[in-house]
């Protein structure tokens, strides 16, 4: 195979973590604070926080028991925020610091379902599943009130806005609101006029009427003082909030004279503006097209002038309270997230495919999140055209759809196709210019779907309707589902695989087959072109990658690594590497020239179905079954750098040590081989202290001029050399100066001292014994030679003096 000049050195090494898309919200209640610039809302065992301008999660507040959040509420003046578990406890937050200052027992014999601040911020009530009320002193700290008499779960309290008149409101499973005199903890009254539960109160402005709305699709006003409804308004729908507008007129919506308004939030998913007098709506939002649009709950921050709604697929939306235009949107939570792609010619925006049949359009650098209506069913793949403008999406309504980026970030429909008689599960976009689209679908065939004139026209106007395609070319391919489609760089070629276990090459524009790829074990997931060479990748169920020559067919590579069915495979570093994900959660990158895999990047928990690069191959998005969407960095060369530049300082601090040691200045080089967390070298100085005719006293005399923490490592570096007994005399030296003068308290609070101690003991008793048996041996052996000494025998004769006395 081929190697590109280009790509040969430039290998990719490693991705990090850049950005998160998690879920951040799962139902229930949000609030904002007073200036509209943190939003707070219950994702499971946490209160997450956001910042509404960048849209990013600025803290997670879990108590400590890390149960399920079942209440909290923001006091009034921004300052404390007190959350309520399934654990029946309450904890009261420091919540710019992310510090619980105060926990305490709720007391409620039943989780607390609903809690609520009075105007001055001091007190806060508590209606729980066990019927109870209960309101706490949040300054004293203590339990102020104990009401009881409401059937089943209370979940709805609210303060008087007056805080003199010390009355407090709940309404419970019998559909009655109750009023509690705190001055005489006693109910005043019982306003029943509602036959279904009750889901939000509000008071006008000096405190004399009250709205209540319900799910019995009415919302009722109420004389406070006399304690009567005088006024029922149906709205026509199941309310889950209301909310009473300032007294002033908003002719946008339709708000004409200084009377009483509100507005309803509901499940016909519309904001909606009631005159209370005619009891006629005056305004209607628009209604988004749609599942999942119901509103579940709906909030206003006077202070900002922002108006709060949650949907029930979990989203968020910010209106500016005065003309209901839409200033934000935010996607709490996505279920399945089945295909990802960047989208803009800068990569600004990422596209998500949920196991939704909208789509969800980020903005990177804000996180806002415009949500795409047009699929009735669940979009199940995507893919981008070359310029980064239009884009298309196909799903199991048996649809294809095309949709187009404005300059301004603005994504609408242009054009759709329909034709398959399944679910369409993949498709792909022309490569060399904007002129067709590919799709494959469990009908087992392909469709290709030229763009018409009038789509590629710079002209075309924003709210016209979508253009019909035609398919121009209809194929069998497949005798089972067609799960991955690609196009070739040259948009002549179309390659196609299959749950049949087989990829096919077919050539464009007329599907004639020209080859068939076969050798996997089990179906294919994904086929992917080389941007450089003239071969196919195909990934499969069977957990193996497969390169395949074009022009023979023939397998070329077989990439083996992840435990289970590999889902999607792309090439990168100019086609000399390529990053695969898989139902085992993870990515790995892989360098084609050797097989080997280079990374695996584990940040999932699920089947990881999207994987997409950007155009400048510096990044790479991933969507799992997890909900989670990960933006990776291309952090090579970061690393290299980095790694060059720690090398250069080693080089620079080891002469620097060098030149310490041949001047004996002793202190500074040990402190300088402490700094550098390396117990080797802080042994090799510690030897040449010790080399030093005067050893015990130069150690001694260092040691004891170092700082706290320098000791801390030495005494961590003394276990590594006593598990040696070529090293086991310098880190019984160190031992002995710190036993000898550090004081037994000092010594303890060293950090990590006991783990130390506790595997510094046995090997310095095997010391100690093999020491002593090297003694015993030694005073054997002194005994043995003593006692061997030979006694000094007489000279011996030699020859010659034989010799001469046997003469004459």
């Amino acid at each position: 195979m081929a190697e590109t000049a280009a790509g040969v050195g430039r290998f990719k090494a490693n991705y990090a973590v850049e950005r998160k898309i998690e879920p951040f919200y799962k139902g229930g209640k949000a609030q904002l604070d007073q200036t509209g610039q943190h939003l707070f809302c219950i994702c499971g065992t946490r209160v997450n926080i956001l910042e509404v301008a960048s849209g990013v999660v600025l803290r997670s507040l879990e108590q400590e028991d890390q149960e399920n959040i079942t209440a909290f509420d923001l006091s009034p003046d921004d300052e404390v925020l007190v959350t309520a578990s399934r654990a029946l406890l309450l904890a009261q937050w420091a919540w710019r610091e992310g510090s619980v200052t105060r926990l305490w027992k709720a007391i409620h014999t039943a989780p607390v379902a609903t809690m609520v601040f009075d105007p001055t911020s001091t007190l806060l009530a508590t209606g729980g599943c066990d019927g109870a009320v209960r309101v706490w002193d949040i300054v004293r700290q203590y339990g102020t009130h104990h009401f009881r008499g409401s059937p089943g779960v209370v979940h709805l309290v609210a303060f008087h806005p007056d805080p003199t008149r010390l009355l407090l409101f709940s309404s419970a499973a019998d559909a009655a609101i109750r009023v509690w005199s705190l001055q005489d903890r006693s109910c005043l009254a019982v306003l029943t006029a509602h036959y279904s539960a009750v889901t939000s109160l509000a008071f006008s402005a000096d405190g004399h009427t009250m709205l209540s709305s319900g799910r019995d699709k009415i919302c009722v006003i109420w004389d406070l003082q006399s304690c009567q409804a005088t006024k029922t308004v149906p709205v026509f729908e199941s309310v889950e909030a209301a909310v009473l507008l300032p007294e002033e007129p908003v002719s946008q919506l339709g708000v004409k004279s200084s009377g009483l308004y509100f507005l309803t939030a509901g499940d016909q998913g519309t904001l909606r503006v009631w005159e209370a007098a005619s009891r006629q709506c005056v305004y209607t939002q628009a209604r988004p097209p749609g599942p999942g649009r119901e509103l579940t709950h709906c909030t206003l921050a006077r202070t900002a002038g922002l108006l709060l709604s949650a949907t029930a697929d979990h989203n968020l939306l910010l209106y500016e309270a005065r003309s209901l235009r839409l200033q934000k949107q935010f996607a709490g939570y996505s279920e399945e997230v089945l295909d990802v792609r960047f989208l803009g010619p800068e990569d600004s925006h990422v596209i998500v495919a949920s196991n939704s049949p909208c789509l969800k359009v980020f903005e990177l650098q804000t996180s806002a999140c415009q949500i795409l209506h047009g699929h009735t069913d669940i979009v199940l793949a995507l893919d981008v055209f070359r310029k980064g403008w239009l884009f298309a999406s196909c799903a199991k309504d048996q649809s294809v759809r095309i949709w187009r980026m404005n300059k301004a970030g603005q994504v609408i429909c242009v054009a759709q196709g329909s034709g398959h008689t399944h679910s369409v599960g993949t498709v792909c976009c022309s490569r060399l210019k904007e002129s067709f689209l590919v799709t494959g679908s469990q009908d087992c065939t392909v469709k290709l779907w030229p763009l018409p004139k009038a789509l590629l026209s710079k002209n075309t106007a924003a709210d016209n309707s979508p253009l019909l395609l035609q398919a121009q070319t209809t194929q069998r391919c497949h005798d089972k589902d067609i799960n991955s489609v690609a196009i070739a760089p040259n948009d002549k070629l179309l390659a196609t695989g299959s749950q049949d276990r087989t990829a096919k090459l077919w050539a464009l524009p007329q599907c004639q087959l020209l080859g068939v790829f076969s050798g996997h074990r089990r179906g294919l997931w994904c086929v992917q072109f080389s941007p450089m060479d003239q071969v196919l990748a195909t990934a499969s169920a069977d957990g193996t990658i497969k390169l395949w020559a074009l022009q023979d067919f023939s397998c070329l590579k077989t990439f083996e690594g992840h435990d289970a069915s590999v889902l999607k495979v792309a090439f990168v570093s100019r086609g000399t590497q390529l990053l695969s994900s898989g139902s085992d959660g993870l990515v790995k990158l892989w360098t084609i020239k050797n097989n080997e895999c280079v990374r695996t990047l584990d940040a999932h928990e699920d089947k990881v179905w999207g994987l997409h690069c950007s155009r400048l191959d510096d990044r790479a998005l991933t969507g799992a079954s997890d909900s989670r969407v990960i933006l990776w960095k291309d952090v090579t060369e970061a690393e290299q750098a980095e790694e060059q530049a720690r090398q250069e300082e080693q080089v620079v601090r080891q002469q620097e040590l060098d030149n310490l040691l041949h001047e004996k200045r002793y202190l500074r080089a040990l402190g300088l081989a402490i700094s550098l967390d390396r117990p080797h070298t802080v042994l090799t100085v510690i030897q040449a202290i010790r080399r030093d005719p005067e050893a015990c006293e130069k150690l001694e005399a260092t040691m004891l001029r170092l700082r706290r923490d320098q000791k801390e490592a030495l005494l961590r570096f003394c276990v590594t050399w006593n598990t040696n007994s070529r090293h086991c005399h310098e880190a019984q030296a160190v031992l002995g100066v710190l036993l000898r003068r550090e004081a037994p308290e000092e010594l303890l609070a060293y950090e990590g001292v006991r783990a130390a101690l506790e595997a510094l003991l046995p090997y310095t008793e095997r010391h100690f014994q093999r020491l002593s048996r090297t003694l015993q041996a030694a005073a054997f052996l002194d005994f043995l030679w003593h006692n061997m000494k030979l006694p000094v025998l007489a000279a011996t004769p030699t020859p010659w003096e034989t010799h001469k006395e046997v003469l004459p």
